[in-house]
């Protein structure tokens, strides 16, 4: 966290803009904030993290600890609730994000634009998804054996990032996998669940994942499961993609 702040005080944030988005975060059972005043703040290029003026948050919860820096321009912070408290917060005083504070996204117990809850870290506005149907054929194979084939499947293509390809369950040869107790969350997507591939006495680990109840805009792929790209050898009309 400190190494966060003080980057950000010596070289400003990658960019910082406000958004119109209604933004809203409990923490122990109480709304922390209630804005429509919070800015995207990019500390990396990959994903935004939300920015929130100090005077939209409740009074008498948080307090100020250490200064960060020799000039008194941000402080770490204490949130504390009726029953727990996290130190995980950053408030700014000079510089270029005077007067916002930064509440780290997984300490905090929710958060929502408008009225729809977002997981993992806030939505970057110049990324998008699109999932596309199509009948191209995808093989998958591990340590040189089919594990799946399909004619049926929804393409998921995101800003920047390789292409997914999601099958039905019923196109997966299940005598290879096993249940994983891994879940990961995505903003675009919502909560993952994985299964591991065991082929041939080797295992590979949330070789699969696959979204039960995704979110609105990628209800496409409800129930259908992608194969890692990274961890298999995926087939696309014959043609062998890279890992």
């Amino acid at each position: 966290l400190s190494k966060i702040a003080l980057d950000l005080l010596a070289n400003g944030p990658l960019k910082s803009e406000i958004t119109s988005r209604r933004v809203r975060s409990i923490f122990d059972h109480v709304w922390i904030f209630d804005t429509t005043e919070a800015r995207h703040v990019w500390e990396h290029p990959y994903y935004p993290q939300y920015y929130v003026p100090s005077q939209v948050i409740i009074p008498g919860l948080l307090s100020k600890n250490d200064p960060i820096d020799n000039d008194g321009s941000a402080f770490f912070a204490t949130l504390k609730g009726s029953t727990k408290s996290t130190d995980r917060v950053l408030v700014f005083e000079k510089g270029a994000l005077e007067g916002l504070v930064r509440f780290e996204f997984s300490a905090m117990d929710s958060w929502y634009e408008e009225d729809q809850p977002i997981y993992q870290h806030p939505k970057d506005p110049y990324k998008r998804i699109d999932i596309l149907p199509s009948t191209r054929k995808i093989t998958v194979k591990a340590n040189d054996v089919v594990v799946a084939e399909s004619t049926l499947n929804m393409f998921l293509f995101e800003t920047m990032l390789r292409t997914r390809f999601y099958m039905p369950k019923t196109a997966i040869e299940w005598e290879y996998t096993s249940e994983s107790s891994t879940t990961s969350f995505c903003p675009y997507k919502g909560k993952a669940e994985y299964y591991n591939l065991n082929v041939n006495g080797k295992e590979i680990k949330d070789a699969i994942w696959w979204y039960r109840y995704p979110t609105a805009e990628s209800a496409p792929i409800a129930g259908m499961a992608c194969f890692y790209n990274e961890k298999v050898d995926v087939y696309i009309d014959g043609v062998k993609e890279e890992k």
